[in-house]
């Protein structure tokens, strides 16, 4: 069966296709139309459609849209309240129940699809096949955790046999992913946004608040919880909200560690009734708030589950690929595991080159790639590293990234300034798979970047680039049979420098989705202080840039950053 999934009703529109239980391909809108997140997450939006996305993935199996079994769109409207029954504050909710009624006509029309295919998945169970469905373990328990779906913000329950017991869901108003946009809002910044930056901030931060959030945000001991006051109205301790750009106070990061702290109590609360219930090995996770490494780590360490696996794009954007799992399961297909991120469009050696060539740049190809990088990074330079397939969900896992040497504590800030990032805001390494335990404490394997680890004393030192306030790193490992040259690039620095680890972070400017084309990658390279830029087989060093402006100044064209 062929099955596209799409996710367009909140935020982080999105398309997924799965043929015969397989995933095929998944990308998010935002990588399409350079708009961060795709779209604002207000009621207004509801109606536009990944429709780039979903083109993409068609073409990427080589459908047409006539050739397409089911459209599984994760909303239904059907389970949607008032939302002054719900205790919410939205006046224009009601437009979201109108576009998503209207989505049949909305997705004929745009995409050629004819209505009699579509599906409504309610949204937390494609939250919920997204992990439960694409788990490499198999049948198990499963936990969504995040702000909204149709009237309700949680669902546990587990698989078996590819089907899924539903045993507790919690109603809004109550909802731990309001309450954590809501203090992300209350500290400056966009909420379903930029809910990471305030767990960043609690690092740095004494949870000196957490009895009184408590009393309003706490678990109810049947697998549910309660947020009350929290959604929009709680006085955060009185504390004076951070007007944009303004500064930060200490009160602000302990006001974030407070409410990352009550998060990560509920969230063990949940997890320890869920297990109760159901007696399994393995949590799969998928909602907004299993993007949440922090949480994620302490319910692995502290938690009843053996094992714990969270969906990569845990987000909105993965209920496109959980619907169309879901509805694919619903037609007797079985369903595949998810074995890699790297699911959306590719930058083959032959667009690279054409991307390069169309610039007025000249194309190099090394004899040897790995080593010309490796020695650039040794040496203290930035690299923008652009190879296959884009990753689907919000972390860089070695596609589409920026490198650079975890030995120089100065390349925090240096990194920071490359990519205009707060400056209290942490990089990531990225550590060879049979080193990793050698290097740090945690989950591991940690393939996507979930789960954040300590960092052994004796490595502190060594890294100080990867290593944040509280001594600890958000892991991503690196296998040689599924990262055969991003391995290598490794091996060869580690050859240079002794390190196995590499500085990962996300290869995009702020409030820019992170790089997907050749282009994309090329209009960055002109804008960004990066030493090199390797597209594919290809390298560009920093100098290739002064020709091409001298050059076109003197023929009377126009160039805007490094590009004719």
């Amino acid at each position: 069966m062929r099955v596209l999934g799409i996710n367009a009703v909140f935020h982080d529109p999105a398309a997924a296709l799965v043929v015969d239980g397989t995933v095929v391909a998944a990308a998010e809108e935002e990588r399409f139309s350079r708009r961060k997140h795709g779209k604002r997450p207000v009621p207004f939006a509801a109606w536009e459609l990944p429709e780039a996305a979903a083109r993409w993935c068609l073409d990427r199996a080589g459908l047409r849209p006539g050739d397409v079994d089911a459209v599984a769109y994760s909303f239904d409207v059907s389970l949607t309240r008032d939302v002054r029954e719900l205790g919410l504050h939205d006046p224009w909710d009601h437009l979201r129940r109108v576009h998503a009624a209207a989505a049949p006509g909305f997705v004929a029309e745009a995409l050629g699809i004819e209505a009699g295919r579509f599906r409504r998945v309610p949204h937390h169970v494609a939250h919920a096949a997204s992990a439960g469905l694409a788990s490499p373990y198999g049948d198990g328990s499963v936990l969504t955790l995040d702000g909204r779906g149709e009237a309700t913000s949680h669902l546990a329950g587990r698989y078996a046999a590819g089907e899924l017991e539903i045993l507790a869901q919690q109603s809004l108003p109550h909802s731990l992913g309001l309450f954590y946009e809501d203090l992300t809002e209350h500290l400056g910044f966009h909420r379903s946004s930029d809910e990471y930056k305030v767990m960043a901030m609690a690092s740095s931060g004494t949870p000196r608040y957490a009895d009184e959030i408590r009393r309003a945000v706490h678990a109810t001991g049947d697998g549910g919880f309660r947020t009350v006051g929290t959604a929009g109205a709680v006085d955060w301790q009185g504390l004076v909200p951070r007007a944009r750009p303004g500064a930060w106070r200490q009160a602000h990061h302990d006001l974030a560690a407070s409410a990352q702290l009550v998060l990560e109590e509920v969230i063990l609360d949940l997890a320890r009734w869920l297990h109760g219930r159901t007696g399994d090995d393995t949590l799969a996770m998928a909602g907004g708030v299993a993007l949440n490494c922090v949480a994620n780590s302490r319910l692995a360490a502290e938690g009843p589950f053996r094992r714990i696996w969270v969906q990569p794009a845990a987000g909105d954007a993965g209920t496109a690929l959980g619907a169309a799992l879901h509805v694919a399961a619903l037609a007797g297909d079985g369903c595949k595991a998810m074995t890699t991120a790297a699911l959306g469009r590719e930058v083959t050696p032959e667009a690279a080159a054409a991307a390069v060539t169309g610039a007025g740049l000249p194309l190099r190809r090394p004899d040897d790639l790995v080593g010309t990088v490796a020695a650039v990074l040794a040496a203290d330079g930035i690299v923008g590293w652009v190879q296959g397939a884009a990753e689907f969900g919000p972390r860089a896992l070695g596609h589409r990234s920026l490198l650079a040497h975890p030995g120089r504590a100065a390349n925090v800030d240096r990194l920071n300034a490359v990519k205009g990032r707060e400056s209290f805001r942490p990089v990531a390494p990225m550590i060879r798979a049979g080193r990793a335990a050698d290097v740090v404490t945690g989950p591991l394997p940690s393939p996507y970047m979930l789960f954040v680890h300590d960092v052994r004393p004796e490595w502190r030192d060594r890294i100080p680039a990867v290593v944040h306030v509280d001594g600890t790193a958000r892991v991503q490992t690196v296998d040689p049979v599924e990262e055969p040259l991003v391995d290598r690039l490794l091996e060869r620095f580690e050859a240079l420098t002794g390190l196995p680890v590499l500085v990962n972070t996300s290869l995009n400017t702020a409030g820019r989705p992170m790089v997907d084309t050749a282009r994309d990658a090329l209009e960055l390279f002109g804008s960004a202080p990066v030493d090199l830029l390797v597209l594919g087989p290809y390298v560009l060093p920093r100098d290739v840039l002064r020709p091409v402006a001298a050059g076109s100044a003197a023929t009377g064209r126009r160039t805007s950053r490094g590009r004719t």
